[in-house]
């Protein structure tokens, strides 16, 4: 994606320094009411807070950024990961009557003839699009996903800002560690791509296809005459959100293991991942079925890279830390570290920490923070596509708990691995061999 050449917005530009400048000021004084000193744990996770309270502030898409940017572990310090990941869109809806032009420009009299009628006050509204309930002619309720007319220009006005601003941001040397470039290209591609709900149908009925098999993992249907690039229209799916599983009855254990097995099939099964995959896009039905909703950004995991990472998983399920890893960094794309002996005594050292404890006893989300912890410490990335993944996992480890405590991720992974390890194609040749003082450029 080329950077335009179109004016940066001076107002809106000045804006984003503003808040952004004022962190380090509010994070002074932040400790300095603070009871007792905090530790460098609490410390992150003040700047997490603050950086998110700041997005979010400066509206729709900063709050997307902050969601892509807690989805890389990898890259920014642990303390920010639970403050992004939390962030939630909270866009003021456009007016009913753009929603109406947008309508009419995409179906025209017909299409726009066959709705009975539209609620007015849509039921999600995001940056990108907001969507209304309505009846067909027929009685059959339907989800109508609506482009926001504005979403285009605003969100090639605010990518220009934001490379001013990391522009800047990027110029101290210590912040240079969080790649902040590179991630806000990858944030206008995914935004991009958000913008083609063409593709969107595309990928929901790919997912459908790959669980076609599964009764009570569900896609939305979609009414492909009624589907344009700027409205997708779908049947309406009663249900609960997993963002509040408590309100699910009586499916609570079933619907756990459903869950984490529906996510273990994207990511070891299909190598297909919703890639914004959050308890808000998780329907629970009361009949113990679950849908997935918005499937405007996927992952694919690339062939040559199945096998590497499924050959990660076997080496920490043997216990064997140093190829876990030799693996990590052979395959990192950037490696920062100038003692890999430091570093796999780091590894060899947070892994066994592990060993020896029982599998229903070991969290996805405490392993993955861990590694990324040491990973980051030592400036050795891993795939983005696998912080897709990660993310995924620690999803479903989330909402299986919530739902059924006594739930063993570890346990449900088992077939699907062993599936995977005499499917998998062989990976890549590793980019790098380790030696004893490598080191390469961030």
């Amino acid at each position: 994606m080329r950077p335009s050449s179109n004016p940066v917005p001076l107002r809106r530009a000045a804006r984003i320094l503003a808040v952004l400048g004022a962190l380090p000021l509010r994070f002074v004084g932040r400790l300095l009411v603070s009871e007792e000193p905090l530790d460098a744990d609490a410390r992150s996770r003040v700047w997490g807070g603050l950086l998110a309270a700041s997005l979010e502030s400066l509206g729709a898409t900063f709050v997307k950024f902050g969601q892509i940017l807690g989805a890389r572990p990898d890259l920014i310090p642990a303390g920010w990961v639970g403050p992004l990941t939390r962030l939630q869109d909270h866009v003021t809806p456009a007016p009913f009557a753009s929603i109406e032009r947008v309508l009419a420009e995409e179906l025209g009299p017909e299409g726009v003839a066959r709705f009975a009628s539209i609620e007015p006050v849509p039921v999600a509204a995001a940056s990108v699009a907001q969507v209304h309930a309505a009846w067909l002619e027929d009685g059959t309720k339907v989800a109508v996903k609506v482009q926001r007319p504005e979403a285009p220009a605003q969100i090639e006005a605010d990518l220009r800002v934001l490379r001013l601003v990391v522009g800047w941001i990027d110029r101290v040397p210590s912040m240079r560690l969080l790649s902040l470039p590179g991630a806000v290209e990858a944030f206008g591609a995914a935004l991009h791509a958000q913008l083609d709900f063409g593709r969107e149908a595309d990928n929901n009925r790919r997912l459908a296809h790959n669980f076609r098999r599964e009764r009570k993992v569900r896609l939305p249907g979609l009414h492909p005459s009624l589907c344009s690039a700027r409205v997708l229209v779908m049947d309406f799916v009663e249900g609960v959100k997993a963002t509040a599983p408590e309100h699910v009855g009586a499916h609570r254990s079933a619907l756990a293991e459903l869950g984490g097995r529906a996510i273990l099939k994207m990511v070891f099964e299909d190598g297909f991942v919703h890639a914004d995959l959050h308890p808000g896009n998780i329907l629970l039905g009361a009949d113990g079925t679950l849908t997935f909703l918005d499937l405007g950004l996927v992952a694919e995991i690339p062939d040559d890279m199945r096998r590497p990472w499924i050959d990660t998983f076997a080496a920490l399920a043997r216990q064997d830390g140093p190829a876990a890893a030799r693996l990590f960094y052979e395959h990192a794309p950037t490696v920062g570290t100038d003692d890999y002996e430091e570093y796999e005594r780091d590894v060899v050292a947070f892994l066994g920490t592990l060993w020896g404890v029982r599998l229903g006893d070991v969290e996805v989300g405490t392993v993955v923070a861990g590694m990324m912890n040491v990973l980051r410490r030592h400036r050795v990335q891993i795939e983005p596509v696998f912080t897709v993944v990660n993310v995924a996992l620690l999803v479903a480890e989330g909402l299986g708990k919530q739902l059924d405590p006594q739930i063993d991720l570890v346990a449900l992974a088992g077939p699907y691995l062993l599936g995977a390890a005499l499917t998998a194609p062989p990976g890549r040749a590793p980019r790098r061999r380790a030696g004893r003082r490598t080191q390469h450029s961030v």
